[in-house]
């Protein structure tokens, strides 16, 4: 019976500490033009916003909106949870179509995008910084054009 009762107090201090932890990613994000480096094959972004909000059953729902030098717009948004199921984005503006996503911890968030049918695939980590002020999102894989390539976006929280 004490083994039983200290196995139950165990799961239910695990599931505190999980629900604890929480999403540090959620919230109003402004793309920081002169701190980041932004891949080649594309036109630039001169203007982006990223709206990320708890949905319910779990996940996020996302929001990218935004214009490139080009004039192009950028209006994509998805749903999905953390547990590397492949999502459909809409929208048009970004070069690839389909995410994963996969919550490291309460800061820090991995995705998988491809383009259905194209050459884009690559790799992303969005990290929150310490103070909650700032995030960074690295991404590495082969852009549109076929070539390698890695950006490094940093935004700032609204």
């Amino acid at each position: 019976m004490r083994k039983s009762l200290t196995v139950v107090l165990a799961l239910l201090i695990v599931s505190a500490v999980a629900s604890a932890a929480g999403d540090n990613t959620i919230g109003t994000w402004k793309f920081d033009t002169a701190k980041s480096v932004q891949a080649p094959g594309l036109s630039p972004i001169k203007a982006l916003t990223v709206v990320r909000k708890a949905a319910s059953g779990g996940g996020v729902e996302t929001s990218v909106k935004g214009e490139r030098e080009d004039g192009s717009k950028i209006e994509t948004s998805y749903t999905g949870k953390y547990d590397g199921k492949e999502v459909t984005l809409t929208g048009p503006g970004l070069p690839y179509d389909t995410v994963t996503l996969t919550q490291v911890d309460a800061d820090t968030v991995t995705d998988h995008r491809t383009k259905k049918g194209g050459v884009y695939v690559a790799d992303g980590r969005f990290t929150v910084s310490k103070d909650g002020k700032t995030a960074t999102l690295e991404v590495k894989g082969t852009g549109p054009d076929g070539k390698p390539f890695t950006s490094k976006s940093v935004y700032t929280k609204q």
